[in-house]
């Protein structure tokens, strides 16, 4: 019993002498080993690790059963080892300590340059739907708000690209690849490109509306996203949200809508810190890595 109230007294005490500086230790700790379990899924990463894994077990058994020479041996080659480890993945950590020195620049811009940005995809994509319009060119264009769409961006090609008017209208171009499915875009940025949406279960929507515009209002439905929908028959511009449509908007209004709808959520991803934008930077990479094992499934089908 004694044992048992020293122990707790123990634990009480350690809690108790926790600052702020030993939880941020914490959480930059667990942030960095969830990274190292994302980057090491595929199959030689986990060959890798589970080598690593293994000699580490055996150095330790050799240390207890004092095995000396063979001790000796094993902790030199793991020495060697880590920096055999950095040589070879030296591509990949260049690649992800610029990521991070880029993320962290991008902190110190001011709001300014964020409102910029935001104002600038928005006006980027009116003036791509309006010429479309014109075109009479079908447009299926999500928004991301808080609710992530990773599931969707599985049934179409990431693109993770700036946008821009002339690469919306090359996506939405009738002989194009991608045209028939959705473009999803996430923080100001084109994520992927010729996705399937859900179709709404609605039955009084008019039957006039088709596939681009049932899957809209389903996508609206599904999440909180915003659904730009521009009509191939008649050129109309219409947006979801919650399941609710909007139709012949014109240039104006939709960017007045689009602006109400998502400066603030756009914003705030820009502003929510270092911890989101590790969380969003994985995401990508992960959706980008399924989204590159879809498609050498299907290479390998046929």
């Amino acid at each position: 019993m004694t044992t048992i109230s020293t122990f707790f007294d123990g634990m009480r005490s350690l809690i108790s002498s926790i600052g702020l500086a030993d939880i941020l230790d914490i959480l930059i700790v667990a942030a960095i080993i969830y990274v190292i379990l994302l980057r090491i899924q595929s199959s030689s990463a986990i060959r890798i690790v589970s080598a690593i894994v293994v000699m580490l077990l055996v150095t330790w058994l050799t240390g207890v059963a004092k095995m000396r020479m063979l001790n000796f041996i094993l902790t030199n080659i793991l020495e060697i080892g880590v920096i055999a480890l950095v040589i070879v993945f030296q591509p990949e950590l260049r690649r992800l300590l610029e990521r991070i020195g880029t993320q962290s620049l991008s902190m110190l811009t001011n709001r300014k340059n964020t409102l910029n940005a935001t104002e600038q995809s928005i006006a980027r994509t009116v003036t791509a739907c309006e010429i479309m319009a014109r075109e009479k060119t079908g447009v299926l264009l999500v928004f991301e708000r808080e609710v992530a769409l990773d599931d969707y961006f599985k049934t179409g090609t990431i693109i993770d690209a700036e946008i821009s008017t002339e690469l919306l209208r090359n996506l939405f171009f009738t002989k194009a690849s991608l045209h028939d499915g959705a473009v999803i875009i996430r923080r100001n940025r084109i994520a992927a490109a010729g996705c399937v949406l859900p179709l709404t279960e609605s039955t009084t929507i008019s039957s006039d509306l088709g596939t681009r515009h049932r899957a809209g209002i389903g996508m609206s439905e599904a999440s909180d996203a915003v659904v730009v929908i521009v009509s191939e028959e008649t050129g109309i511009i219409s947006v979801a949200v919650g399941g609710m449509l909007k139709r012949g908007l014109t240039p104006e209004t939709l960017q007045k809508l689009l602006q109400a709808e998502l400066q603030s959520i756009m914003d705030e991803s820009e502003e929510d810190g270092l911890l989101t934008q590790i969380r969003t930077w994985i995401t990508d990479r992960k959706a980008a890595r399924e989204g590159a094992d879809h498609e050498e499934a299907e290479d390998e089908t046929k």
